[in-house]
């Protein structure tokens, strides 16, 4: 029979709705999130005992005195497990999915039970949507909505939707048709005979199929886990992942608590909406003869005093504690000023000790984190689709390699952290004579035929069976067996306690092999190929949203012995406390935190300067590269320590000030020619620092696409091609002088140019129409501009000097400048940027807009984190 590719085509369908029906797939994932988020604020808001106490009055109002106490204590256990969070956000999860399910599976069934060949439409679907694997809804829920609550949401609600349906369908077709047709005959309506005699009759089996709904929907949570739905799924997934048993059992408890409440309070509920059940209870209350209290249950208006009541008291405090939580914040070194940073990691040692290290560090850097544990699938397509900022455990080339041939374009490398890493096959030292993969070749009886692997998507499988095998002759006589790396681990540290023959899969760094005595079996051909590195993997646009972060994570560097002890210490704390044991390393690493996580310009992290706590007085007049500069250093002197003042003046007001000592300094003297006459005529009341910039430049420009224009001399001819027009500035300006009266006729351009005199603002105006358009335009430009960072232009050359030579910009301050802020003059002084850093410095300040350059200069520094201490040293 021929390949039947259904894969293909499904796969074919879920990219064209990726592409083309975004839209829907946010409005959706924005509904379900604010839900989710809504009814968790709700549940996780109030004290933990006082909203056990309201799960408690609600079981007495439905179930009795006994069932209440149990409640209570039940929830107070989870409380006391510290799963109280994670089993509110379970509940949360359930609750939304199962209110969903509901309003459709009830429609459905009453549809399919008046209307047959709707039920027959619907069986078959209904079948699907119950056989089919509950994971297989995972995989389009996180191409679509990516990591998160919506698909775990999404995934619960097509896996619990058939028994709402189907029980629904059932009830009322199970309804004596005598009943009905009673009914009909004293002339009621259609829809009244729903309502009035075969819904309240159909209500016990439809309860039924509400309570297998929510039952389904609970039992969904660890397969939510998965996709970072979080809450116990999350937990539960760590422990199975991890070998956790002790978590495993917990969390397994905190569910099982959650599912006997809700499964006998949806039950109970049918006593309270059904005629039959409430007959049903009476009786039974009415029959019993000893402990009646036990069968007292409270009224509804009762049952809502005391859930209000306790209600109140619970948000009452918890508004007293998040009022005192605020009044306890930041203690002067919040960077982050409790931005968001959303991390993920695979169950790999390495990958959690890594994550929660930054985790620790993020939030003693003033961000707030939030963390989840996925498979290494999801979690690339998490960090691709931006709902994970960065995750630290991609090891690449070889083991990652397919996720990230798959997500790279819209990934960024930050780098290598730990490496050479390498892969390896291992057995335990008790095994003997086995101490080379050319060992194994023949003694494949001695370990069953199997090699022990881990998930069978792992690059270092694909090498295992399809290199290290065959180079060694190993086919045929080894099975390599695809579990998961706790089964892998599972299986290994079985085999050592019964001192049994195994080889496995492992990799360098682990911790079994501080844990367990193995051999890493020689590699003598190299078929495992060289080592790989430890990468941080960030989606595209990180950089710009937390530059600090991105430029931290880009020098972040474990040595081994850094990272064996932090494993170390990681697994001493214990599951579940994998921060404690992070501090716990931190504090043994004294000084760590600042070398990871350097405090940017401006957080507190910059030493203070000599002259702390001077003031500088700082003018400029409104030139791009005067702005820059002087909010550049505003920023910087006031990381040192010393206050500033900025005005803007024009020129001649300003270096009236300096010579008068009114102004201390300014940055943007252009000598020797522009700023002559002021020169000339204030120089025995000024200091010139030097020049910080230079030489500049005027010339004419075209936009890069405009080729065959590369020089003044190839604009002779073309005038047709520019409209015979240079689009000039302001007529006064010296430039258009020297344009108009030695370049033009320096180059023969005379008559077929006609120099448009207009402003500086509208040249740049027409400059970036022309772009937009690819039009061809030349312009009067100079250097140094921002124009130049923005768009990608070219300054035609000048071989006959008719320009002239260019210029420096120059920093001069008051006469006494140096007397008064000697250590300030010292850094003017040396004071230098490059044309890179000055146009990259303008854009930024151009994109802030006017009223925030201080804001904008700031952001330009930390994305070059450096550039304080270069401008700035601060001596030790």
């Amino acid at each position: 029979m021929p390949r039947f590719t259904f894969g293909e085509w499904v796969e074919s369908a879920v990219d064209w709705l990726q592409s083309n029906l975004t839209w829907i797939f946010d409005a959706i994932k924005a509904v379900l999130g604010g839900m989710y988020d809504g009814v968790n604020a709700v549940l996780s808001g109030g004290e933990p005992l006082l909203m056990a106490g309201i799960f408690a009055v609600l079981a007495f109002w439905l179930r009795g005195v006994v069932p209440a106490a149990l409640t209570f204590v039940g929830f107070a256990l989870i409380d006391s497990l510290a799963l109280w969070d994670e089993a509110m956000a379970t509940l949360s999860l359930v609750f939304v999915a199962a209110v969903i399910t509901i309003v459709i599976a009830v429609p459905m069934g009453i549809w399919a039970a008046r209307n047959n060949k709707v039920s027959a439409t619907l069986r078959p679907v209904l079948d699907v949507m119950q056989t089919m694997p509950a994971f297989v809804y995972l995989i389009p829920g996180v191409m679509f909505f990516g990591v998160g609550v919506t698909p775990g949401v999404i995934a619960t609600i097509v896996f619990a939707m058939p028994p709402g349906v189907r029980m629904t369908e059932l009830g009322i077709r199970q309804v004596d048709g005598e009943l009905v047709e009673a009914a009909e005959a004293f002339g009621t309506t259609p829809r009244d005979t729903l309502t009035r005699v075969q819904l309240p009759l159909a209500l016990p089996t439809i309860m039924a199929g509400i309570n297998q709904v929510i039952m389904l929907a609970l039992s969904m949570v660890v397969i939510g886990g998965m996709a970072g739905a979080g809450g116990l799924g999350e937990k539960v997934y760590a422990a199975i992942t991890q070998l956790q048993v002790g978590l495993a059992a917990e969390s397994g408890i905190a569910v099982v608590i959650l599912a006997m409440y809700l499964d006998r309070m949806t039950g109970a509920l049918n006593e309270r909406v059904s005629p039959l059940g409430r007959r049903a209870a009476a009786k039974a209350a009415a029959g019993a003869r000893r402990l009646k209290f036990t069968h007292y249950k409270p009224g509804t208006a009762v049952a809502m005093v005391g859930v209000v009541v306790l209600a109140l008291v619970a948000g009452g405090l918890n508004f007293a504690g998040s009022g005192k939580d605020k009044g306890a914040q930041a203690d002067g070194t919040n960077v982050g000023q409790g931005q968001k940073i959303n991390l993920g990691y695979i169950p790999w040692d390495e990958g959690i000790a890594s994550t929660f290290l930054w985790k620790e560090l993020l939030e003693q850097r003033g961000y707030t984190t939030d963390i989840k544990q996925l498979d290494a699938g999801p979690l690339y397509s998490g960090v691709a689709r931006g709902d994970i900022d960065f995750q630290t455990d991609s090891w690449l080339p070889t083991t990652h390699k397919d996720y990230w041939d798959k997500y790279s374009d819209k990934l960024d490398d930050l780098g290598s952290w730990y490496g050479p890493t390498s892969l390896e096959l291992t057995v335990p030292s008790y095994v003997k004579g086995i101490d080379s993969l050319d060992d194994l070749k023949g003694q494949g009886k001695k370990f069953n035929g199997k090699i022990i692997g881990i998930e069978a998507s792992a690059g270092m499988m694909g090498t295992l069976n399809e290199k290290v095998l065959k180079e060694y002759g190993l086919e045929g006589e080894y099975e390599v067996v695809s579990s998961s790396t706790s089964s892998m681990l599972a299986e290994l540290n079985a085999s050592i306690k019964k001192k049994e023959p195994v080889v496995v899969t492992l990799w360098s760094p682990h911790w079994a092999y501080g844990k367990h005595d193995l051999k890493k079996l020689k590699d003598p051909k190299g078929a495992w190929g060289k080592g790989e590195d430890v990468h941080t993997v960030a989606h595209k646009g990180f950089a710009k949203k937390a530059p600090a972060v991105a430029d931290w994570l880009k020098k972040f560097k474990l040595t081994e012995e850094q990272l064996t002890s932090l494993e170390n210490e990681i697994q001493a704390a214990g599951q579940g406390k994998e921060q404690d044991g992070v501090r716990a390393w931190l504090k043994k690493n004294p000084g760590l935190v600042d070398k990871l996580a350097p405090l940017p310009a401006g957080a507190g992290g910059a030493a203070q300067g000599k002259d702390a706590g001077k003031t500088v007085n700082l003018g400029y007049f409104p030139w791009d590269e005067a702005i820059a500069s002087t909010y550049l250093w505003q920023n910087m002197l006031e990381d040192r320590g010393y206050s500033t003042t900025v005005k803007q003046l024009d020129p001649g007001p300003l270096y009236t000030g300096l010579a008068q000592g009114q102004m201390d300094v300014q940055f943007d003297s252009w000598l020797p020619t522009t700023h002559k006459d002021y020169w000339d005529r204030y120089k025995d009341d000024l200091t010139d620092l030097g020049s910080w910039y230079g030489p500049t430049s005027l010339e004419l420009s075209v936009p890069s696409y405009v080729k065959g224009i590369d020089s003044l001399d190839d604009l002779k001819g073309q005038g047709k091609k520019f409209n015979g027009k240079i689009i000039g500035i302001e007529s006064s300006a010296g430039m258009m002088g020297t344009l108009n009266e030695k370049v033009l006729k320096e180059y023969g351009l005379e008559g077929e140019y006609k120099v448009v005199s207009s402003s500086t603002s509208s040249m740049l105006a027409e400059l970036n129409r022309s772009i937009k358009k690819k039009e061809p335009v030349v312009v009067t430009l100079w250097s140094p501009h921002w124009a130049y960072g923005k768009h990608d232009l070219k300054k035609l050359k000048d071989p006959k000097g008719a320009w002239g030579e260019g210029e420096q910009i120059h920093t001069v301050a008051k006469k006494d400048f140096p007397k008064d802020f000697p250590e300030l003059t010292g850094w003017l002084k040396d004071f230098e940027l490059s044309e890179a850093q000055l146009a990259s410095l303008e854009v930024e300040i151009q994109k802030g807009g006017a009223g925030k350059e201080k804001e904008s200069a700031r952001r330009w520094m930390d994305a070059n984190p450096d550039v304080i201490d270069e401008l700035a040293p601060v001596g030790s």
